[in-house]
């Protein structure tokens, strides 16, 4: 029991609780050095009777080595990882140096670390703890973190002790602060005077460790009550000084002993020993209580005891040990020995040199093949400042910058960049300097500023490399295109078309987009289109297969968007290209949404949001948010659309995300539209700008301009919508034109013509407008008997659809024409019972995968995926893994049905 942490000890206890029961959670405590955060681990340790526990803990001096702390955490479990999923454990293994093979995402080695610990669960539970988090290098950092926000139903808990530094944000927090008097007066020896008692507790500011160790470092005369004002240090700069005038206080050898372990940090011995320390000095600082031997290794009693030993030192013998430790590691077999040479090297001298800067250089290779992004960066950066080459120089800050772009350290990358001096000539160095700040920009800053970033520097790269000229001409296009800036699109096109021609799709495709955004849709179309239906695909590779899904959407191609979108998402998924993965799950869900899947698009857009909230991808939860918001609206699910669309693009707008908000806009708009409110839809989708969603949505709002009464309001987007219908050639497009004609003029032959070209197209849910709108019309030419036919087939999709409001409008028309409409239903939607989880889950199982399939394509752990399919069963009215696909099929034989088993799906 600790003193005055009863609320924490509770928490904890509700952890293990739950974990013993299957259920996973996570905590992170946060807190100043020495308030008790380690205590607590210790505690939760102690209490874990029953569970496997793992402990890991941040060292300073390994922050910079890729995956250090992940392989500290595990190191006793690496037996274990065989049993993974191949792709995983080779990930993991090549992550923690296991293996030959590089991992292919860090977000692949965090999957592969989620499943790791979920099968560390199956026998009682699990119990992870890591200490002093804000030291644990970044890629560790990234797996555990990836590993923690989806844990569920493993029987994991998981928790994380901080101090500033470490940022995992979604994770539930517990702030430590200091000790009430009752408790902080237990905690100090009782034969101090009251009034030196009373002072300590107020200058600890209830801080445990400083209420344990400033007494031991009172002077008799201190502890006789004679205590001089201390001032307004803080309490962990108090503490470490009374640990540094203990350290003084010791012999040379323990103070040595202490600096080498203090400089090495690895808690390895015999690297200790090797590098000068003495046993007998290391005796001494043990019966100090400054550290403790455990068997081969050496562990600081508090980090604080670290920091004193190694700054109480002279820097010119910080300088020597750094050099000692580094001949220690020359012959070591030990996996990370090369890469802590090198920053012991690094470390131990003041200039230039040559050589530590080429062994941090390779350190900084390797940590890059591992997916140690940001320990690449750091070592990248060092090896530049140790180079007197300026040439050299420039070519690692550029290295350092595309590194710690690949981290997500945005901020960081730029700076880098900007760091390299003008006169570097290397064309792929200049491009890779491009890319890294116009990325910076497009995800913390403007599209339309990322492609003008890009396009300043097109010249230069040109006169170096056509090709890499063409590749950021490109990329500049497709900058526009999120910003909907037609001046950028066309100055970027202009260059394209002096470039030599590289025979890409790509080219064209883009060449197209820009045509488009400057208004000519012919042109613009048919140079897309080639791209779309090119024969090339197979070998463009995942960020062309992305640009050329996207193109689908202008040129009104649902069928084609979803087939390359849902490629896109499998070669992701593969691969673990999360950050594009987030990319393709918009577009796929946008792709359903469009064919008038519903409860897919649902699920795969929230799968996406989930994903780019965990990424940090600021830009894509905006379009995220407002793709979702857009399926919304055609479900008539009010208070969600408004929410997510209403928020998405107040993000947008903010960001300069233009086709963000277009489609937020749009979805705001039809939701008005569906709710029979057409001058608030009007509205809405007046205010979309010109851009390609200016084009789909201009049907809904020559709808909302007829049906509002003004339709003189109604000739400008129908000439847009017209003009762009009749360059794509699609019979979904003709038939929606035909309807926005017969609105206008009240032709019955548009009418009929419209209904005839639906069935030729694939969006039911415009078909079934269509035929509502046919019905209306019927209706008030006083043709009932028509007019039900119409309305009834209406009603029949917006049913199968979901489409709740508009499947009430239906109901309303087929009313006023005396018919009796059916009551609500959704025939075709066998899972509208499910959560988005589980409908996610149940339609992969469904397909024949196994629950490691499903939890590898999802990224969550195996067991969770058991736990919701478990819950889906008994809503979906079965008992068996085989009826899933009989029950997504609409066709379940309930005679098939047996009672349940009670079992948890495998």
């Amino acid at each position: 029991m600790l003193y005055g942490r009863s609320r924490e000890e509770a928490e904890i206890e509700r952890l293990l609780t739950e974990a013993r029961a299957g259920q996973s959670g996570t905590l992170v405590i946060r807190g100043q050095a020495g308030i008790g955060k380690s205590a607590l681990l210790h505690y939760a340790a102690g209490r874990a009777g029953g569970m496997r526990v793992v402990r890991g803990i941040g060292i300073e001096s390994e922050a910079e080595l890729p995956f250090a702390a992940l392989h500290l955490l595990l190191r006793t479990e690496f037996d274990r990882i065989r049993a993974l999923p191949d792709a995983q454990a080779t990930a993991l293994s090549g992550a923690l140096g296991l293996g030959d093979v590089a991992p292919e995402s860090r977000f692949l080695v965090g999957l592969a670390t989620l499943s790791l610990l979920s099968d560390l669960a199956e026998d009682g539970g699990l119990l992870c703890l890591i200490d002093d988090a804000q030291w644990c290098d970044q890629a560790s950092i990234d797996a555990l973190v990836f590993a923690a926000r989806r844990l569920d139903a493993e029987g994991v808990a998981m928790v994380f002790a901080a101090r500033a530094g470490f940022h995992a944000a979604g994770l539930p927090e517990l702030q430590l602060g200091g000790l009430d008097g009752a408790a902080a007066a237990a905690l100090l020896p009782a034969d101090l005077p009251p009034q030196v008692r009373e002072r300590l507790i107020e200058e600890s500011d209830g801080n445990p460790l400083a209420l344990i160790e400033l007494p031991a470092a009172l002077t008799a005369e201190q502890r006789a009550g004679r205590l001089a004002p201390v001032g307004a240090m803080p309490v962990a700069e108090r503490v470490q000084e009374a640990f540094q005038r203990q350290i003084t206080a010791l012999p040379e050898p323990a103070r040595i002993a202490l600096l080498i372990a203090a400089a090495d940090g690895s808690s390895d011995l015999e690297t200790v020993v090797g590098a000068g320390a003495s046993l007998s000095g290391l005796e001494l600082a043990e019966r100090s209580r400054l550290i403790e031997i455990r068997g081969t290794t050496i562990a600081f009693r508090h980090p604080l005891i670290r920091a004193a030993a190694y700054q109480s030192a002279p820097v010119t013998q910080r300088l020597a040990v750094h050099r000692a430790l580094a001949d220690a590691l020359a012959g070591s077999a030990a996996i990370d020995a090369a890469d802590r040479r090198a920053w012991h090297l690094a470390s131990a001298v003041l200039g230039s040199d040559e050589g530590a800067a080429r062994e941090l250089e390779e350190a900084a290779e390797r940590a890059r093949t591992r997916r140690g992004h940001a320990a690449s960066a750091a070592a990248y950066e060092r090896a530049a400042e140790l180079t007197a080459d300026p040439a050299r120089r420039s070519g690692l800050l550029a290295a350092a910058a595309l590194a710690a772009s690949d981290a997500g350290l945005m901020g960081r990358a730029a700076a880098l960049a900007d760091s390299v001096t003008s006169d570097v000539a290397d064309p792929d160095v200049i491009a890779a300097l491009i890319q890294v700040r116009a990325h910076r920009e497009f995800e913390l800053g403007t599209p339309a500023a990322a492609g003008r970033i890009i396009m300043d520097g097109v010249p230069r790269v040109a006169a170096r490399s056509s090709e890499w000229a063409t590749w950021l001409s490109v990329e500049a296009i497709r900058c526009a295109w999120f910003a909907g800036d037609a001046r950028l699109a066309e100055k970027a096109a202009a260059s394209l078309r002096v470039l030599p021609e590289i025979g890409s799709p790509l080219v064209s495709g883009a060449d197209g987009l820009a045509r488009l955004l400057s208004g000519d849709i012919g042109g613009g179309t048919e140079l897309m289109g080639e791209a779309v239906d090119g024969h090339t695909l197979a070998g463009l590779g995942v960020p062309g297969l992305t640009f050329t899904a996207s193109l689908c959407l202008p040129l009104g191609r649902a069928a084609r968007y979803e087939e390359i979108s849902g490629q896109v998402v499998a070669e992701c998924q593969k691969s673990g290209m999360i950050g594009w993965l987030a990319v393709a799950l918009q577009d796929h869900g946008l792709a359903q949404g469009w064919l008038g899947r519903y409860g897919e698009a649902k699920a795969t857009l929230n799968a996406g949001l989930r994903l780019a909230a965990d990424l940090g991808h600021e830009h894509r939860v905006s379009h995220l948010m407002c793709s979702l918001a857009w399926v919304l609206a055609h479900q008539g699910e009010v208070e969600e659309c408004r929410a997510k669309g209403e928020e998405g693009v107040a993000r947008a707008v903010e960001r300069g995300l233009i086709l963000a908000a277009a489609i937020g806009n749009w979805a705001l708009g039809l939701l008005e539209l569906a709710l029979g409110r057409p001058d608030a839809a009007l509205r809405r989708l007046e205010a979309i700008p010109p851009t390609g969603i200016a084009v789909l949505s201009a049907a809904d709002q020559v709808e909302a301009a007829i049906r509002g009464g003004r339709p003189e309001r109604a000739k400008e987007p129908l000439a847009r919508y017209l003009a762009w219908a009749r360059h794509v050639r699609q019979p979904a497009s003709d038939a929606i034109a035909l309807r926005c004609r017969a609105l206008i003029e009240e032709s019955e032959a548009h009418f009929a013509h419209a209904v005839r070209r639906h069935e030729e197209g694939d969006q039911p849910y415009e078909q079934a407008r269509t035929r509502l709108a046919y019905g209306e019309w019927l209706r008030r030419a006083r043709r009932r008997a028509d007019a039900r036919t119409q309305l009834r087939d209406a009603l029949e999709i917006f049913d199968r659809l979901g489409a709740e409001l508009w499947a009430e409008r239906a109901r309303a028309e087929l009313r006023a024409t005396g018919d009796v409409p059916a009551a609500p239903r959704k025939a075709d939607d066998p899972l509208s019972v499910l959560t988005p989880r589980e409908r996610e889950i149940v339609r992969l199982a469904a397909n024949g995968a196994s629950n490691r399939d499903v939890a590898a394509q999802l990224f969550l752990s195996p067991r969770t995926v058991g736990y919701h399919l478990y819950k889906a069963f008994p809503k979906l009215g079965i008992t068996s893994r085989s009826q899933l696909a009989a029950v997504i099929a609409g066709t379940t034989d309930t005679a098939d049905v047996l009672p349940q088993s009670g079992g948890r799906p495998r």
